[in-house]
């Protein structure tokens, strides 16, 4: 099944996810209000929703109770990413300005702010502990992963582990509970719990390595960013970490990533992206996601055989190959 297949038989239930964020972020406050809608105006591809809603599928289903994480992980989702263009100043989100860009770094920081706080008044109607609990820890791992990226920045000697640890806190974490949650949240066995979040988990390792090569090898049309964005930023991605592990383009692509530096972001980082494009870096980075993909398959495999079944792992082998 395409994913947007898929999208369209979940329709109803995403619609009501949708309809519950609006509601959620609307405030008083006409600016707050208009700031906290705009990215979710901008769209999106709702990956955790979706997760959401088809791990509930293991368990006994309900999009009352289900919207009640979904909302939330989304929600959340949004809010590291209004915070994340105030770190990286970027001006463009989803081919729309960003919060910062349209209106300020200050009210950026609150608009984000303001939505996780919003994000935890609805989780907070589910009597779970036990969610509570996963997404608490999961919100501290994430700012940890946010704070490496930042002491990283423009780090040329970090190890490939390093990367790896970092994205798992980052992006992979949130996938990875948003199948843990829609499973605990509708009373599915522990087994599928369990196996969901693995899943989730390699999804989401995938997902970011996926990333990080549009990143460099993606159209500005089809990414809704400029190419070569990360490496503006100070981003070193697995791509270019392998690409440094390439004696004969390491000394010039080395170069290349110190101009950027000294120019505070301002140099073209399109010599960059090219020598990186050139190298063995983005074909061992593909190789890397497809391990994850295919751990993520091996996850799903002890788990009832049920239409939800099917649709992650088609989901899973959409995420390696997606060019968007």
């Amino acid at each position: 099944m395409k994913l947007m297949q898929l999208y369209a038989a979940m329709k109803s239930d995403l619609q009501a996810i949708e309809d519950q964020m609006a509601i959620t972020v609307a405030s008083d406050l006409p600016t707050l209000s208009e700031a906290s809608l705009h990215l979710l105006k901008a769209g999106g591809k709702r990956i955790r929703p979706i997760f959401v809603l088809l791990s509930g599928k293991f368990g006994t289903y309900s999009v009352e109770t289900l919207k009640r994480v979904a909302v939330p992980l989304e929600l959340i989702h949004m809010a590291t990413l209004v915070h994340d263009d105030v770190i990286d100043d970027a001006n463009i989100r989803r081919g729309q300005l960003t919060v910062k860009s349209k209106w300020d770094n200050r009210i950026a920081m609150y608009t984000g702010d303001y939505i996780y706080a919003k994000a935890l008044t609805v989780i907070t109607e589910l009597d779970k502990p036990r969610i509570h609990q996963v997404l608490s820890g999961s919100i501290v791992q994430m700012v940890i992963g946010e704070m490496e990226q930042i002491r990283d920045f423009f780090n040329v000697d970090q190890s490939v582990r390093n990367y790896l640890l970092r994205i798992r806190r980052k992006t992979a974490l949130l996938i990875a509970i948003s199948c843990q949650l829609g499973a605990l949240a509708t009373d599915a066995p522990p087994r599928a719990s369990h196996a969901l979040y693995r899943f989730g988990y390699n999804v989401g390792m995938a997902f970011q390595i996926t990333d990080d090569l549009l990143d460099l090898c993606g159209t500005e049309k089809a990414i809704g960013k400029p190419p070569g964005s990360d490496l503006r930023q100070g981003n070193i991605t697995l791509p270019v970490l392998y690409a440094l592990q390439d004696a004969s383009i390491k000394d010039k692509l080395l170069e290349e990533i110190e101009l950027i530096k000294i120019s505070e972001g301002v140099a073209n980082s399109a010599a960059a992206v090219k020598l990186v494009r050139s190298s063995s870096g983005i074909k061992k980075a593909e190789e890397m996601a497809s391990r994850y993909i295919a751990k993520a398959l091996k996850a799903l495999e002890g788990l009832p055989d049920i239409p939800a079944k099917r649709n992650l792992a088609d989901i899973a082998r959409i995420v390696a190959k997606r060019s968007y």
